[in-house]
């Protein structure tokens, strides 16, 4: 067990997502008198060609024939969508662009800044973030049964549980 106190938190974010992921992963910084949070997000159509000690790693696109600069693109509008979620942020932050696997990545990332706590989102509401979660799984079930470290999933979609039809109501 990594003690609270004093440790980061490493968040794990997608181009587009909702802000609640990052505001609530500050709100837990704060509380807990975190240093820093450590945003990263996984980008699948890359591999890891090393990975360093500071949690961040060097990557190639999986397909050769792809352009290779097209990730600057994504890693600078994940950031500026950072920026724009956490202005005014009195805890220190930064973007980790990390490749491959997310649930493997972010747990690297979370060993090399000891990390007290992984924050996920929910998959996005929608059949297509359906489909991907029952091909690839869930992010934060995996990162539940394969590593030490807490995981606070953020709520991205509200349900109305007096809405849905249960065969037990």
């Amino acid at each position: 067990m990594v003690e609270i106190s004093g440790h980061p938190a490493v968040v794990g974010v997608t181009p587009g997502q909702s802000d609640l992921v990052p505001l609530t992963a500050l709100s837990w910084a704060r509380a807990v008198g975190a240093p820093m949070i450590h945003f990263a997000y996984a980008d699948v159509s890359r591999f890891v060609v090393e990975e360093r000690p500071d949690g961040t790693v060097s990557h190639a696109p999986i397909d050769p024939d792809t352009a290779d600069g097209t990730w600057h693109e994504a890693r600078d509008l994940l950031h500026a969508q950072l920026s724009r979620a956490l202005t005014g942020a009195d805890v220190p932050w930064r973007l980790v662009y990390l490749a491959g696997r997310p649930d493997r990545a972010l747990t690297h990332l979370a060993r090399a800044v000891d990390a007290a706590i992984l924050v996920v989102g929910t998959r996005a509401p929608g059949t297509a973030s359906h489909l991907r979660e029952r091909l690839e799984g869930s992010v934060a079930l995996h990162l539940a049964h394969h590593q030490h470290r807490p995981v606070l999933t953020v709520p991205l979609a509200v349900v109305d549980w007096t809405a849905t039809k249960a065969p037990w109501r």
